[in-house]
Parts: structure tokens; sequence; C-alpha cells
């Protein structure tokens, strides 16, 4: 006798980790959020900007989505490199699906090669993704797309538009069918899954990288010391800038102390609307040498400390 379900019976649900990888600026953080319908990923022009893991959560039928940004995969030069790109990794090998964006508009260069050659190492499946298909032309796609088939087998390839949503709507339908069946791992309306002291220490860091691109590469990172619900509402932020040295710090101090200001008043405002209530955002400037070799660092933002050879 075959069983069939209720009538009014909820159908099943899916849930699993989609990890997104790539090369810098491939467009991993704008397609999270794409898919997320709001901004959980901070992003800039600048290359190197998603550092530690970041998952937004999307919910597409009865499928639950776990997108987890990481960071973009490239040549290490630094410790702190290390640390990105074996994160990188290392969320691809344990997710259930993987999706690997290529920038349309470099075709296959070094960073992808590299990136291709080392999907043999992973056993989830893998889904191309050929990102920003509004800036060329059809032709160039499909030979970018032959070229990257013959380096790696994928179970399917999506052309889309991150920034416009060109595409994006098959690539979320397909996901959310591939994704394993199971009971969801998150509440309905939660949207990220990061404590609220990283993420916010990442919306700073994202203002201050697009205010200070050029003037202070990769030598800052942000942490949250202090977060107090306040009795009368709203909540007091206390947050640190790291920089290398005495002439940077005066770089994010600016002119009378105009740049920190200009940076810790944005970084409020997207705070306070995120959470909406009244935020009290505090922002101190400290010198310390070398912070990207200190372990403690590491773990605030969510990395492994490298060991020295790996």
């Amino acid at each position: 006798m075959t069983d069939r379900p209720q009538a009014g019976a909820r159908p099943q649900t899916r849930c699993g980790f989609v990890a997104l990888i790539g090369a810098p600026n491939a467009g991993k953080s704008t397609l999270v959020n794409r898919l997320v319908g709001a901004k959980v990923s901070i992003v800039t022009h600048k290359v190197q900007t998603t550092r530690a893991r970041m998952r937004g959560i999307a919910v597409v039928g009865e499928s639950q989505l776990v997108l987890v940004d990481t960071p973009g995969i490239f040549t290490p030069k630094r410790r702190l490199d290390e640390a990105m790109v074996e994160t990188a990794w290392s969320e691809a090998r344990g997710a259930d699906i993987v999706v690997v964006l290529l920038d349309a508009t470099k075709q296959i260069d070094s960073e992808a090669e590299r990136i291709l050659t080392g999907l043999g190492a992973i056993e989830p499946p893998v889904v191309l993704a050929i990102n920003k298909i509004d800036r060329v032309k059809k032709g160039t796609l499909l030979a970018l797309t032959a070229r990257a088939s013959e380096r790696a087998g994928f179970a399917r390839v999506f052309m889309i538009s991150a920034l416009t949503g060109e595409g994006v709507g098959d690539l979320e339908a397909y996901l959310a069918g591939a994704v394993p069946a199971g009971p969801w791992l998150y509440p309905e309306d939660q949207i990220a899954d990061a404590p609220l002291r990283q993420w916010a220490a990442e919306v700073t860091r994202e203002k201050l990288t697009l205010r200070l691109h050029q003037e202070l590469p990769y030598a800052s990172t942000v942490e949250t010391t202090a977060w107090k619900e306040l009795k009368k509402g709203g909540v007091r932020i206390e947050q640190t800038v790291f920089v290398e040295r005495e002439s940077q710090k005066k770089i994010v101090l600016g002119a009378g102390g105009r740049t920190i200001k200009a940076i810790s008043m944005a970084a409020r405002e997207e705070l306070q609307a995120a959470l909406e209530m009244p935020v009290h955002l505090f922002l101190f400037v400290k010198v310390r040498e070398r912070w990207g070799e200190d372990p403690e660092r590491y773990r605030e933002m969510g990395l492994d400390f490298p060991k020295p050879g790996r």
C-alpha cells in the first residue's frame, strides 16, 4: 500500500549550506545580499573586503538556504591572506552545495584558473555562476562557459548579474530544490547568522573602507569592544579601529577629527536602521603594530590563526 500525504499536510522542508567562492570582487557579497533580499554582507569596490565567513539566510518556498559568503581566493602574501583563503576552501569543503562565481569581465585569469584547479578536492556538488553578464557580449559568455567547463565538472551553469538580479531567480530556484531535505536551522524571519558585535564591526569597517580605500589599504580592522542596552531604549556601542602605524591613525582621524566623525555617522545610521532603535556609537583609534600577527585579532574576525609554514 502506498503512503499518501494527508490533506493539508505541510510540504517537505529543505535546508542546506551553500558556499559561495570566487576571486576577490567576483560579486559574492552582492549575490548573497540579492538572494537574502537584505544587506547582510558588506560590499565595496575594494578587493578582499570580505575577511571572515558571513552567513545570510534566504527562504525560498519550503527551502531555507544558508548562504556562506567567503573571502576571495587569491595568492596569499601575508598571514591574514592565508587565513582568509583557507577559510574560503574550508567552507566549500563543508557545504552541501558550492557556487563558484566567475567574473565575466575578467574571463579566466590566473586567479580563476587557481580556483578551477582547486575544485578537484571538493566533494559537494559544484555549480558555476558566471556573474556580471550585463557588462559583456553574449558570444563572450558562451566562450567563457566552454573554457570553464573544460577545467571542472559542474552540476549546472548559470548566467547571472548579481547587481541587477538578471538570472538570479533561476539560480535561486535550483538551489532551493538541490539542498537536502530536512528541518530548517533558523527561524523564518532570521536573515543572518553572525554575532551582533561582529556584524556591527563589519558595518563600520565597510564605511572605513569606502572612505579611505586608497589611503589605508588593508592596514586596519575594527572590533566591537562594548555593547550595552540602555534603560531608556537604544544601545551604546563602543568600537576600536586598529591600525599599524601612527601615520595611519592620523589618516583615520582626519583634520580636526572630521574623518572619524563622518565614518561614525555613516555607520551609526546603518546600524540604527537595521536594529530599529537609537544607536550611540563611539569610535576609538589605536595603533597596534603588526596586528595581523596577533591571534586574538583573528578570533575576533572569526578566522583561524594560520600556523607558521602552513
